[in-house]
């Protein structure tokens, strides 16, 4: 049987008054991506002036090699710089001779490549272990949140109804004016483009298909998707990255208690129930936003105007939409989770996280989008 590899952990907390403790687990081996968390630790430590010591302790330690003393020999010269000192009397054996003959023995002045050398064959390999490890925490977090919902769909989960409803509020009527004025915006935004286009060939009233029929298919749907990306998404972010900075998440899997069925479930389903009703105003707001120039600019008459929407959109567009809406909300929400509980434990990890998490929502979203419309085209859905 093969032996399971466990990923390589890296955490760090304020234990007392100037001492940093960092707490290292899992598999530290070749090869291996490091923790995101060690390039926050080191910058912490290099800009802090507050800190005259730093603990390191392992837990659940598994397997090591040099590796392992080269990211302690990073935290050697990082608490060096910040005139503070290292205590690894924790550690193994081992370690503690490896990092003492590593930390003796002299650098070689040459021996650094220059921030130019960049070779080309390891920057590649670095980018592909790291899209790979990025994968398989993805992958890995999606299996979790849906079994976790298969659990609270089942009754045998925790799902407290009062959180759920504040999301619901938070992410339904809160979230309501940005994004009806966003799509008012974007729907003068089109009429505009389109009267230019059409009054060319004495064709205004089409402003009305161009608008009506790109808000219901897919820009509503799309733009709200976005609000709420650098709204909730960011907001999901940071509130699960501050209970992981103050041990809050730790606290709860120590009592027994998921996270993910009582944190994540309830911020996911939430969104994704109210996308559709956001993406339904939204349309509204577009086609009005339109209307006003149609009818401001082009001198169309607001029974024409409304009569040729109504001829142009179809059910199809309509329900097509509300679809992409509650899809465009799971994977907003997914987004902003993932990155709340991959956050590392210190403030700047938390930042990180919520921009890391608007980041990838809005590239989740335009990837998802293109899929949809690969997949309209390839059934010919109007």
């Amino acid at each position: 049987m093969a032996e399971t590899t466990l990923p390589s952990r890296l955490q760090a907390r304020r234990t007392a008054e100037g001492t940093l403790e960092v707490e290292i687990s899992g598999d530290w081996s070749i090869g291996s991506p490091a923790p995101a968390t060690l390039g926050q630790v080191i910058t912490e430590l290099t800009t802090a002036r507050d800190l005259n010591r730093i603990r390191v302790i392992p837990a659940d330690l598994g397997h090591w090699d040099t590796s392992l003393v080269s990211m302690l020999q990073r935290l050697a010269d990082a608490a060096r710089a910040g005139k503070a000192e290292l205590d690894v009397d924790a550690l193994p054996d081992g370690v503690r001779r490896l990092l003492a003959l590593a930390l003796a023995v002299p650098e070689k002045t040459d021996a650094r490549r220059g921030a130019g050398d960049i070779n080309v064959l390891e920057f590649i390999g670095r980018a592909t272990l790291g899209a790979k490890a990025e994968v398989r925490n993805t992958v890995t977090f999606v299996g979790e949140v849906t079994i976790a919902h298969v659990r609270v769909f089942t009754g045998r989960g925790i799902f407290r109804w009062k959180d759920f409803f504040t999301f619901l509020q938070r992410a339904g009527v809160e979230a309501q004016g940005i994004s009806v004025l966003v799509a008012t915006l974007l729907g003068l935004i089109l009429a505009f483009i389109g009267a230019v286009q059409f009054s060319q060939y004495g064709a205004e009233i089409y402003v009305a298909d161009l608008v009506g029929i790109g808000m219901v298919r897919d820009l509503g749907a799309l733009m709200t998707a976005i609000v709420m990306a650098g709204r909730s998404g960011a907001a999901y972010a940071a509130e699960i990255g501050s209970m992981r900075s103050s041990q809050e998440l730790d606290a709860l899997e120590t009592a027994g208690i998921s996270p993910i069925e009582l944190l994540v479930v309830p911020r996911i389903l939430a969104l994704a129930l109210m996308m559709p009703f956001l993406t339904v105003f939204a349309d509204l707001a577009g086609i009005l936003g339109g209307a006003a120039v149609g009818i401001g600019l082009l001198d169309l008459s607001p029974t024409a105007y409304m009569n040729e929407t109504f001829r142009a959109v179809a059910a199809v567009h309509l329900f097509g939409g509300l679809i992409k809406g509650f899809f465009y909300g799971i994977l907003v929400g997914l987004a902003g989770c993932l990155r709340g509980m991959q956050s590392g434990s210190s403030s700047l990890a938390v930042g990180a996280a919520t921009t890391s998490a608007v980041v990838t929502g809005l590239v989740w979203l335009i990837v998802a989008c293109g899929l949809f419309q690969v997949l309209q085209y390839a059934l010919h859905i109007p």
